[in-house]
């Protein structure tokens, strides 16, 4: 047993709020954003020093699909496309509707990657934050939640550490957007983790970028390879010869709007938990010595990259997966098979599931067929047995083979609209999240530019 030790600390109640969300990602930007913009005085807490989660600092992109599966009928609307048509504007983002499959910003893959989002990370930090704040949001960076506050099976606020100490937030609700249900776990609210059969999480990836690479001949070489993965054939002779150590089947490579410069997607550390200290360590540094094989692979072996030079990291390692709450509905791959309606709907998706072996190179993106247009409802963001919480983002409540499809940065931030807005609802009728109304709720993600489905329009809710 390990040894144990006290601390008792004084915590001063920093601020009483109507909606305090955790974590500024696609999904706690468009809940903190939704609720601001419902009336709830709203406070959103974020451990770095600007917004944006993954779409900054993890340097994920582009963000994948927010269309129909077949690229005809965006999906993913409302506080999203506001920030991709304002980055737009500022020449830093192209929306979907202009990316076709196959094309260098999608990786040049097919499936699934019909109508991405290109966009430059710098623009979300200032984009998302004049958002943030032209919605009258109140920021706390540099602060990381180390625990919520409970009253019996209800989350009234969270206790916080920055430069400031140890602090206490007092909220009516509050919106779980850790990506990790740190706030459901730490009240006791049940989660899983992992897949089914023996509990492994998908791997973790450090996104980095690459400069000085020759677009033409990059693009040239791909199509005439017709291969399934880029540079598959390079890569498995590489692996043959024990030059490529990395367990992956190809270069996962994205271009971006800047002439030269490539997103890599091609790390994968195994074996590692995301809610464990140690081996988010230990993932870093197998990361960061992953991307350096990389690089100098890439200047020897990929065509176009030979005066290649590595231009930057993620500030964080990429994690899929880790815990997911236990909701009042859990999402399974059936719903998606059969594009199954729900009453609560809250939200469209059409990317495929997407899961990365996590035990080797494997993966699955075709082998699961789902419906052309799935529905997300808002159930699976209510934790089954606790009050004052709603959860948005990949910890959501869903089986392991739904969220590989879900946790993309499209749905998270559908997800996130809908709970802004049922946040603030909550607050304002003085009810529970789970007891919100939701033909009222879906009235207002309607009029707030959401697309919850053909059938779905103003004048039918509410």
């Amino acid at each position: 047993m390990n040894p144990t030790a006290t601390l008792h600390v004084d915590a001063p109640v920093r601020t009483s709020v109507d909606v305090a969300v955790v974590g500024s990602g696609p999904s706690g930007l468009s809940a903190a954003i939704s609720a601001a913009r419902r009336g709830a005085r709203t406070l959103v807490i974020e451990r770095f020093g600007y917004v944006g989660g993954n779409l900054t600092a993890g340097l994920v992109g582009p963000c994948m699909t927010s269309y129909s599966l077949d690229g005809s009928t965006q999906l993913i609307k409302g506080v999203f496309e506001e920030l991709v048509l304002r980055m737009e504007e500022q020449g830093q983002a192209i929306h979907p509707s202009k990316v076709p499959a196959n094309s260098p910003y999608c990786g040049y893959i097919t499936y699934g990657h019909d109508k991405v989002t290109p966009f430059e990370p710098e623009a979300v930090k200032l984009t998302g934050l004049d958002m943030l704040r032209e919605a009258g949001v109140e920021i706390l960076f540099h602060t990381s939640v180390i625990a919520p506050r409970t009253e019996g099976e209800r989350v009234t606020g969270l206790f916080v550490a920055s430069k400031s100490g140890i602090e206490a937030i007092d909220a009516s609700v509050v919106i779980d957007c850790s990506a990790d249900a740190d706030v459901v776990a730490g009240a006791g609210g049940e989660t899983v983790y992992g897949r089914n059969e023996d509990g492994l999480a998908q791997p973790m990836t450090l996104f980095f970028r690459i400069a000085g690479v020759d677009d033409a001949a990059v693009d040239k070489y791909v199509t005439e390879a017709q291969e399934f993965r880029p540079f598959a054939s390079i890569v498995e002779k590489a692996r043959q010869s024990g030059e490529f150590t990395i367990p992956r089947k190809g270069i996962g490579l994205y271009k971006t709007l800047r002439p030269g410069v490539w997103r890599i997607n091609t790390t994968r550390i195994l074996g590692v938990s995301g809610v464990d200290v140690a081996d988010l360590t230990k993932a870093e540094i197998e990361g960061r010595e992953q991307v350096q094989q990389l690089v100098d692979f890439l200047r020897r072996r990929i065509p176009g990259f030979s005066d290649a030079t590595l231009l930057d990291t993620a500030s964080t390692i990429g994690v899929r997966e880790t815990r997911r709450i236990v909701g009042d509905y859990t999402l399974t791959l059936k719903d998606l098979e059969t594009g199954r309606h729900f009453e609560d709907v809250i939200g469209t998706c059409g990317y495929p599931v997407d899961i990365h072996s996590p035990v080797d190179e494997g993966g699955r993106l075709e082998d699961d067929e789902t419906a052309n247009v799935y529905e997300m409802p808002y159930r699976m963001l209510v934790p089954r047995d606790l009050d004052g919480v709603l959860v948005a983002g990949r910890c959501v409540s869903a089986s392991h083979e739904a969220l590989a499809a879900i946790r993309v940065m499209p749905p998270s931030f559908a997800m996130g609209q809908a709970a802004g807005t049922a946040a603030a609802l909550a607050v304002a009728a003085g009810v529970q999240p789970r007891s919100v109304d939701v033909a009222t709720l879906q009235h207002q993600l309607l009029e707030d530019g959401a697309y919850l489905g053909p059938e779905m329009v103003p004048e039918t809710v509410g």
